[in-house]
């Protein structure tokens, strides 16, 4: 896993990245964090995400997905369920969702250059140490990167 600090959205935009991944709980909302960031720059991703099945549980560990030509860039955001909502304190990431929709992206995007925040340690306050061990085994030997957000743009 390469780290790097920057605006992931920003980068996508400039061509660095041909997929993009971010968590999303099952309850089609995106209304915090990344995820608004995402409905708001990219309206088709989040129309992507309204085509599922509001709090079907079964969303979890599969993804929608969105492609994007923007800046004569094009890439393709993925909602990553993640997590089945966003209520609650604690841990709220699901982490076998987490192993199988990286599982899904390996299969479906492999050769591809993968950018992605810091997934299910924000908002839904999981454990980035074993994230970030999933991420690493599910996309090994793929080119992904994480993108820590620096508050400014790329």
């Amino acid at each position: 896993m390469k780290t790097i600090e920057g605006d992931l959205l920003a980068l996508a935009q400039a061509g660095h990245f041909d997929v993009i991944i971010h968590g999303c709980n099952c309850q089609c909302r995106m209304g915090r964090g990344i995820a608004l960031s995402i409905k708001n720059t990219f309206p088709d991703a989040y129309k992507a995400d309204l085509k599922t099945k509001k709090g079907a549980q079964e969303k979890l560990g599969t993804y929608s997905y969105a492609e994007i030509t923007s800046n004569d860039a094009s890439f393709t955001v993925v909602n990553a369920y993640t997590q089945f909502h966003w209520r609650g304190e604690g841990d709220l990431a699901d982490y076998e969702a987490i192993r199988s929709v990286m599982r899904k992206i390996k299969t479906d995007f492999s050769g591809k250059r993968i950018g992605y925040p810091l997934i299910g340690a924000g908002l839904a306050g999981g454990n980035w140490e074993r994230i970030a061990a999933i991420i690493g085994e599910e996309l090994q030997g793929e080119d992904h990167t994480l993108v820590k957000w620096n508050g400014a743009s790329a």
